[in-house]
């Protein structure tokens, strides 16, 4: 994989041979993968990912014409995949993504990974945006989670596996992002709570990593720099990975290859568990 410059602000495309490919019984089209938030960055990645590993895979996305762009890269690569138009802020558009995806096969895999970004401190933040996003990066996940949850324990073995895309933010917080940092340590709760009740069969998961090169976090560079009065470059560089021991974004292809891993019969033990992928921002001192 080419190096890339910790200043380079555009999102990467994915090539075949950054996708990690696994062997796994589970890994067939007659198994759905639905993947939220499918439309571009680490959505586009995953789901990518998983129609490459043979999964038929279902991507959500309020955003038709990136969500059938995904849907035409990952057949490009060979897999099955269909978007589904979806407003995750809409019970009624959730329901029936969830109904349309249980027809193609057995729902097995969720990755929950939709998210929105808001600069702002607390006694600041707009409450218009504080509710969008608790319903978009938490009520919507749980709800996706309980739905496919009933389809799960109605199949065959009753197996099936949640990821959620956590972050950094979910084991710590940083200034002007109070929002982000309750849901992501929400959705640790969640797959915790998931773990806790599945009993070994219906295993749930977080990714908590530092910046990636997705539009989510590329986007928000200006809004930093206004709010911390630097310059965008000094944002990138001081303050996105300024903890990092590797100065560079993460790619949204490594972190889809990390919800392929969990999903896996490797990954049979991480029931609850948190893949910490952070280039030690968090641990390290």
């Amino acid at each position: 994989m080419a190096t890339r410059k910790p200043t380079d602000t555009k999102e990467p495309h994915i090539q075949q041979e950054e996708i990690l490919f696994l062997k796994d019984d589970s890994f067939n089209h007659d198994n759905v993968c639905v993947v939220s938030g499918a439309g571009t960055g680490i959505g586009r990645a995953t789901a990518i990912a998983a129609a490459a590993n043979n999964l038929m895979t279902v991507g959500l996305d309020i955003n038709a014409e990136e969500g059938k762009k995904t849907q035409n890269l990952a057949r490009e690569l060979g897999g099955q995949m269909i978007y589904i138009q979806t407003d995750l802020t809409q019970d009624a558009d959730i329901e029936s993504a969830v109904s349309e995806a249980a027809k193609l096969g057995s729902i097995r895999y969720v990755a929950n990974i939709a998210g929105i970004q808001h600069i702002d401190a607390v006694d600041n933040f707009p409450m218009e945006k504080y509710d969008l996003m608790q319903r978009l990066m938490l009520r919507a996940p749980f709800y996706l989670s309980k739905l496919a949850i009933a389809h799960m324990k109605q199949s065959s073995d009753g197996i099936g596996v949640i990821g959620h895309m956590a972050s950094i933010h979910a084991h710590i917080c940083t200034k002007n992002k109070p929002v982000y940092n309750i849901t992501k340590f929400g959705l640790r709760a969640l797959s915790q709570s998931i773990s806790a009740e599945g009993e070994g069969k219906i295993r749930s998961f977080t990714i908590s990593t530092g910046f990636v090169k997705t539009p989510l976090a590329l986007n928000q560079i200006p809004a930093q720099a206004e709010q911390r009065g630097i310059t965008r470059e000094a944002v990138v560089r001081d303050v996105m990975m300024g903890a990092s021991r590797i100065k560079e974004m993460m790619s949204p292809i490594e972190v889809a290859n990390l919800f392929i891993f969990g999903f896996s019969r490797h990954a049979r033990y991480l029931i609850g568990g948190d893949l910490l992928f952070d280039g030690g921002v968090v641990l390290t001192y």
